[in-house]
């Protein structure tokens, strides 16, 4: 299982051939790719921050339903909580949203798969770096 985190999702979105190829191999791969809901936050913030086009905020919504999306939900949001005072306790911060998305991930026992150089800070979260 791998969890698509925002970077990958916003480079799937704007057609990035090394990204397609990679979403191919792992369609291939894995049992299940997956979308943390706080990277669709992410995605619908940034599309009406931007005034995307109509046609732009219809990729975004085919996209969100193309995917299982995992809430976040008590458990996750105790683990997510758990990431952030383990960071904080080190003097690291990391955006909420990024942390929320490692909670879920993490607690489901799925590799994040980003360019997003935060995740590595994060002990025990299992990465596929792009």
């Amino acid at each position: 299982m791998a969890c698509l985190e925002t970077s990958f999702l916003i480079d799937l979105l704007r057609g990035k051939e090394s990204v397609r190829q990679l979403k191919d191999e792992l369609d291939r791969t894995e049992t299940s790719l997956l979308i943390a809901a706080p990277s669709l936050m992410e995605l619908w913030s940034g599309a009406h921050f931007a005034k995307a086009s109509t046609a732009e905020k219809e990729k975004i919504a085919a996209l969100a339903e193309s995917f299982e999306v995992l809430p976040l939900d008590a458990s996750s949001a105790k683990e997510a909580g758990e990431i952030e005072a383990d960071l904080l306790a080190r003097g690291v911060t990391i955006q909420a949203e990024d942390v929320m998305i490692a909670g879920i991930a993490r607690l489901h026992g799925q590799k994040v798969v980003t360019r997003d150089n935060d995740y590595v800070r994060i002990p025990g979260l299992k990465i596929l770096k792009y």
